[in-house]
């Protein structure tokens, strides 16, 4: 009697993982990446579509594009436009946070179906390889003297890199209202900046100045991150030189609201095991981006918390009054 029970449990365990395999092979979904073709949001959303679809997790993905304000104008679509609609996804981030404060966007982030963090990415401080500031310490014993003398390159203003420039100030015992920070249109133009001697260091994630790094052009004087990178591993971290500070430029996904506590679990199982896959770990293996994985309500508590950090962080330099 006891070994018919087994099988019956066995078999019902068979058959409920069919019928999950055949629900996901049925979804067809739609992830907005809510900017411009080829920045970091659209990659992530398109590496989703290649991944759920080589790995038989989707039927159909579908990848569309919104751009302007930082993303806010896709935010306020999906929110205003999409409530209710569980085949819907939208890639978000660190940056869309000080976006919203900075585009004073009358839409947020707490209104949509928080679904999981996907990536994350460090940031690194360069300077040129002539510059004399040798360590993190360097720059921040001249950040101490005199904020409004350093002067920081990087991209868009309230963004990660300007973020990371006034928490290092902040860390440093400086005024972050008195960071000189210089924002650029793209990292050619930052680059450009670094080596001809306009601004004192730059910000960025290690992918946009490698080939720059790997020349000698640049060298890394701090990394934003609680371990060293795996492809520059002599760069060190801003903690290993005395600076409490750590920033990642993590990517999530969020759902719109509305939804039904089952399609909430339809889309956090479907990007939960996605994550899994072998065809998303060669991905982020291909660009460089780091698994950090965080779904459900710990998600949620970390979204908030990040709000909160970057809301304080864009009163301190005055970016929001």
């Amino acid at each position: 009697m006891l070994t018919s029970i087994l099988k019956r449990t066995a078999l019902t365990a068979v058959a409920l993982a069919a019928l999950s395999t055949a629900a996901f092979a049925q979804l067809e979904l739609k992830i907005m990446a809510p900017a411009s073709p080829g920045g970091g949001w659209d990659g992530t959303a398109r590496s989703m579509q290649q991944a759920l679809m080589a790995s038989g997790i989707a039927k159909s993905v579908q990848v569309v594009n919104v751009t302007g304000a930082g993303g806010t104008i896709g935010l306020a679509q999906l929110i205003n436009g999409a409530k209710g609609d569980g085949s819907q996804l939208m890639v978000n981030g660190f940056v869309m946070v000080g976006a919203i404060l900075l585009n004073k966007s009358p839409v947020n982030l707490s209104q949509t179906t928080p679904i999981a963090r996907l990536t994350a990415e460090a940031e690194v401080i360069v300077v040129p390889t002539d510059s004399p500031i040798k360590t993190a310490k360097d720059l921040a014993d001249r950040v101490k003297a005199d904020p409004a003398k350093v002067t920081w390159a990087g991209g868009s203003a309230g963004g990660t890199d300007h973020i990371l420039a006034a928490l290092f100030a902040d860390a440093v015992g400086a005024d972050a209202k008195k960071i000189n920070y210089i924002p650029f249109s793209g990292g050619g133009e930052a680059l450009a900046a670094m080596l001809g001697g306009r601004v004192t260091a730059g910000i960025s994630g290690y992918g946009e100045f490698e080939g720059q790094i790997k020349a000698g052009k640049l060298r890394v004087i701090g990394v934003s991150s609680s371990k060293r990178l795996a492809n520059a591993p002599d760069a060190p971290t801003l903690k290993e030189q005395g600076i409490n500070l750590e920033l990642l430029n993590w990517r999530s996904v969020v759902a719109p609201p509305g939804l039904s506590a089952q399609q909430r679990k339809t889309l956090s199982d479907a990007v939960e095991k996605l994550t899994k896959t072998k065809e998303w770990a060669e991905i982020l293996k291909a660009r460089g981006w780091d698994d950090a994985y965080l779904g459900g309500a710990e998600f949620e508590a970390f979204q908030k918390a990040e709000e909160a950090r970057v809301s304080k962080v864009m009163h301190d330099v005055g970016l929001v009054k």
